[in-house]
């Protein structure tokens, strides 16, 4: 069931992370929550409702309303702001990041949906849709609105002490390059097998080429296995995250039948006007690294911050590499090429590597890192660090004033090896 549901369930994740939605659901539950109350008061006791008339609500309803507009403006003004900021110091990517956070898309859809209820309400009543039956419901509701404010407030509060700081950013980046990564090296092929140099691809194929131009965010693998009958083969020629212009080559197809929906694989790929991050590692890696780079131009000058980027993707790749990948063969009759770990490890560390060139902290930081990834106990992510540790010390040696400096960088250990490791990794004889 979830392969068949994989596709819907992106999508879902994509709009789930959207702040209109939240917005209009609250909304919604707002405008129905009024309408409700009319149907409520033919079951309360009389007594209840003499308890409290329409001129004990309205005044309150007013107040909510009008302190919700200027609160809710408040606080998309302070979201701005912290968008900003945020692009400013860190990387513009981390805008599509920070558009995912759902902690103010729940504060921001309380706060208008309070509005929306206090005001509908005040229309409710001024039109004598609502009476003094309703008063004692609409009150309840408004006391009810109110706790979930005062709780949104609070976690607004609390929230805005990070939104928007360079701590808040690096999290957002490496938390979604460790989901995107992981979910990678688990299922290198997305369901499908292991397109390989030694695959051979038959003589006769037929070409499946793009749509439109853009970059392609998801390959439904499954969906192109089912395209492929029980006798044709697809061969995915392209990953996730690779920009194509319309009718470019996206794969090519053996044994299909006549009947065989050529436009329907087409469709198996979703190609979009900029990269997402959903199965796109490559892409999340570039984010935490142009967080390290701009933090290395003359006008920030923040070496710190890089350290701290090289370290978090150092921690991503090693935990990475533990695990074992676990592919489900989802789609016997297509084939797509794994992720190269060259590309990875490019995305992750090269821009940092040309742009830090010429300080000394971050040259031996992203050395000692990569040394100890060229220890990974996966042979490619190890030949990966390697040849990228090679390419590091390259730009160094161009980049160092001095001699003195380039010396002690190429005697960097790897990360992880202490003083005593250094000291007494050989042996000795002992003296008589």
């Amino acid at each position: 069931m979830y392969d068949l549901l994989r596709k819907p369930l992106l999508f879902f994740r994509r709009y789930y992370h959207a702040l209109w939605l939240r917005v209009t659901l609250y909304a919604l539950l707002s405008l129905v929550v009024s309408l409700v109350t009319l149907v409520l008061r033919h079951y309360l006791p009389s007594e209840w409702t003499q308890l409290i008339d329409a001129s004990a609500v309205t005044p309150v309803l007013t107040i909510l309303a009008s302190s919700m507009l200027a609160v809710s403006t408040f606080s998309l003004n302070v979201m701005v702001s912290a968008h900003a900021s945020a692009a400013a110091t860190a990387t513009p990517r981390i805008h599509r990041l920070l558009l995912q956070d759902t902690t103010t898309q729940s504060v921001l859809a309380a706060f208008i949906g309070a509005f929306i209820f206090a005001l509908t309400s005040i229309i409710l009543f001024r039109t004598h849709l609502y009476g003094d039956e309703e008063a004692i419901v609409v009150m309840a509701i408004t006391i009810l609105a109110v706790v979930v404010i005062i709780i949104a407030m609070l976690r607004w509060i609390e929230h805005l002490s990070q939104l928007g700081s360079l701590d808040n950013s690096l999290d957002l980046a490496e938390r979604e390059a460790r989901r995107s990564l992981t979910m990678l090296r688990k299922d290198p092929a997305l369901g499908a097998n292991l397109l390989t140099p030694d695959t051979v691809l038959p003589e006769n194929t037929t070409e499946i080429r793009a749509h439109k131009t853009g970059y392609i965010q998801f390959i439904d693998t499954r969906s192109l296995n089912d395209c492929a009958g029980d006798q044709g083969l697809i061969y995915v020629l392209q990953r996730p995250g690779q920009f194509v212009l319309e009718g470019s080559l996206l794969a090519q197809a053996s044994g299909l039948t006549p009947e065989a929906d050529h436009a329907a694989i087409v469709r198996g790929f979703v190609i979009g006007a900029t990269r997402t991050h959903e199965v796109d590692a490559e892409f999340s890696l570039t984010t935490l690294s142009e967080i390290s780079s701009k933090a290395l131009s003359p006008g920030i000058n923040d070496p710190g911050t890089a350290i701290d980027a090289i370290t978090r993707l150092t921690a991503l790749f090693w935990q990475t590499a533990q695990i074992e990948p676990t592919p489900k063969l989802r789609a016997p009759r297509v084939f797509c090429p794994p992720p190269a770990s060259h590309d990875l490890f490019h995305a992750a560390f090269a821009a940092t590597a040309r742009d830090g060139a010429g300080c000394l902290e971050v040259c031996t930081a992203l050395r000692r890192c990569l040394l100890a990834l060229s220890e990974a106990p996966d042979t490619e992510f190890a030949e990966a660090a390697q040849e990228m540790a090679q390419r590091a010390l390259d730009y160094a040696n161009e980049a160092l004033p001095l001699d003195s400096e380039k010396r002690a960088l190429v005697a960097v250990s790897p990360l992880g090896k202490t003083w005593a490791d250094q000291s007494f990794s050989t042996t000795t004889e002992p003296t008589e």
